[in-house]
């Protein structure tokens, strides 16, 4: 069996009984960083094989996993913190226990997503988990009108290196939750808009993030002038595909981005 065991995201004391039995009577555990894993191991008092199972890994690993768990063997995977398979490696490890009927179990724990959530105290009926946010321009502002025209709570990651600029990009009275170090000692919840980002500096380049933006439905989002779009898109894009992406953020033809724009 495949037992899928959360690990805290910061205090050490968020890790369940059902995970410490589990990781206490497997035979190994499948873990991100030896590292990290055997200083868990080592604050808990237990001793355990420990496979290194990563993006970097995993699929040449899969198999002889597979044929471990046929044996009856109990395997856990764990993740560097929180629950495993979300945003880390293990997810396509599970399906193919799933195909070939094999035994997975879930045990639930700390997560940071519910975590910041339930922290921002903001009210919804939906959310949509995004991942780290994409380091591409283009790919961004199409995110950012996403995140926008959605009915519900959207939550990101990003790292303390680019989410100064990454908060500059929305418009500029976006409300935004900012979840800083969860569960750790300097955790903290900063509610700002793009405007007010420089009144946070120092506190935004260090640490572990989560981004949550409330949207709404509504045709247009981006506020930004015809000319400054363009300059933002053609940073990364030719102009031919900057005034196509133009034309699907603000619903207008494109061809009214190459007459307006002044690069044309």
């Amino acid at each position: 069996m495949l037992i899928i065991c959360p690990t805290p995201i910061g205090n050490l004391k968020d890790i369940t009984l059902r995970t410490l039995e589990a990781l206490k009577d497997c035979d190994y555990i499948l873990c991100e960083d030896s590292r990290k894993t055997g200083f868990l191991l080592h604050h808990f008092q237990l001793s355990k094989k420990l496979v290194v199972f990563h993006k970097h890994n995993e699929r040449k690993v899969e198999e002889a996993i597979i044929q471990d768990i046929s044996l009856g063997k109990k395997i856990c995977l764990v993740s560097d913190a929180g629950t495993p398979s979300i945003n880390d490696p293990g997810a396509h490890l599970i399906s193919l226990l799933h195909q070939k009927k094999l035994p997975v179990t879930s045990l639930p724990g700390p997560s940071s997503i519910p975590t910041a959530l339930s922290l921002s105290g903001l009210e919804y009926n939906r959310f949509q988990f995004l991942g780290f946010f994409p380091k591409k321009l283009s790919e961004k502002t199409l995110l950012i009108d996403e995140i926008l025209n959605y009915d519900g709570v959207s939550i990101f990651f990003e790292s303390p290196h680019r989410i100064i600029d990454t908060l500059s990009l929305f418009p500029k009275k976006t409300t935004i939750y900012v979840a800083k170090e969860l569960s750790k000692i300097h955790e903290g919840l900063f509610i700002l808009t793009p405007e007010e980002v420089h009144l946070y500096t120092d506190s935004l380049t260090r640490g572990e993030f989560c981004l949550l933006i409330k949207g709404a439905l509504r045709k247009k989002t981006l506020d930004f002038e015809d000319d400054l779009l363009m300059n933002v898109l053609t940073q990364s894009l030719s102009t031919k595909d900057a005034a196509t992406i133009a034309a699907q953020l603000t619903g207008r033809k494109k061809q009214s981005f190459y007459k307006n724009s002044s690069l044309e």
